[in-house]
């Protein structure tokens, strides 16, 4: 009997066609998906053969964590996976295990405990000086008391790195103009008093003052500070509105969104020399470690600036 015969004759074969078969006629997957998991079974079962593995029952968690280990560093016949190809496949496997246990061939699910690899951190995306101070220029129509509303909400939320929500949760007894703070609530509850920079402080006075009157008459009184054109406190929705229009108004390609201008916030103030733990404290992050997150915006940054900048930077 050739090895390709004694393969199809095996039980880990015949419980992966069987798997394929649920797949295919109860969970109803597309031809596409089935294809990648049949290729990844297929390495999967050529993984474990090669340790002498035909048998699902055979099959040990440090078998599973190796084939993981192999997908991302390659071998003769494979090159590595991205860990987004990687983690299919190891679903692919999870899959086969739990099917496993579910039809009683085997006892324990050893798949269960071997996890895809989380995907590469994705930087966040932080605007110019240049492209901000375009987009808070542009807030707005001239002379309307609605663009002095726009223009405060966008300095408020670029001077703080508020979160939209909490820019438009914010009630007048939240801002304290005399020390030029505000007080905000993030998630779950937890409250911070951060500062209001000179500009923020310039156009929220002059919308407190010569439209927010206006446009609390309007409505029923309520004690946002950012309100709608009936008097009604500003939705998150109406918020983003504002900041598209302004940023499709100065130009701006890159994708903005409210998060947008907290990325920049935040990557501005390291640029400037802030330390990581006052931005910590600034943004409202739990830990630590998800403000160092913007730390390697800045080093792509310095790289930029040491690559032009220094005679032997390039060959």
């Amino acid at each position: 009997m050739t090895r390709a015969a004694t393969e199809r004759d095996s039980p880990l074969h015949r419980l992966i066609v069987s798997y394929m078969d649920h797949l295919t006629v109860e969970r109803g997957l597309s031809p596409n998906t089935l294809a990648s998991y049949r290729r990844d079974l297929r390495r999967y079962s050529d993984h474990l053969a090669g340790a002498g593995r035909d048998d699902l029952r055979q099959v040990t968690e440090a078998d599973v964590s190796g084939f993981l280990a192999q997908l991302r560093s390659g071998d003769e016949e494979h090159p590595p996976l991205s860990s987004a190809s990687a983690g299919r496949a190891v679903v692919a496997v999870r899959g086969l295990h739990r099917f496993a246990l579910r039809e009683g061939a085997v006892e324990v699910d050893v798949a269960a405990g071997v996890h895809p690899p989380s995907p590469p951190k994705r930087l966040p995306k932080a605007l110019s000086v240049d492209d901000v101070e375009a987009i808070l220029d542009a807030a707005g129509a001239p002379g309307t008391r609605l663009a002095l509303r726009d223009r405060a909400l966008l300095e408020l939320l670029y001077g703080t790195g508020a979160r939209i929500s909490e820019a438009v949760g914010l009630d007048l007894d939240d801002l304290d103009l005399e020390s030029s703070t505000v007080r905000l609530s993030g998630k779950g509850g937890k409250q911070r008093v951060v500062p209001i920079g000179s500009y923020a402080h310039e156009a929220v006075s002059a919308y407190l003052v010569r439209a927010r009157p206006d446009l609390v008459a309007a409505g029923r009184g309520t004690p946002a500070v950012f309100l709608n054109a009936r008097g009604g406190r500003l939705s998150r929705q109406s918020a983003w509105t504002v900041l598209a229009k302004a940023a499709d108004r100065a130009g701006v390609k890159a994708a903005v969104s409210p998060h947008t201008l907290r990325h920049s916030y935040a990557t501005h103030l390291l640029d400037g020399g802030a330390d990581v733990r006052v931005v910590q404290e600034l943004l409202g992050h739990a830990s630590v470690t998800t403000t160092q997150v913007y730390t390697l915006v800045t080093v792509d940054r310095l790289r930029e600036v040491y690559a032009t900048a220094h005679p032997r930077a390039r060959g």
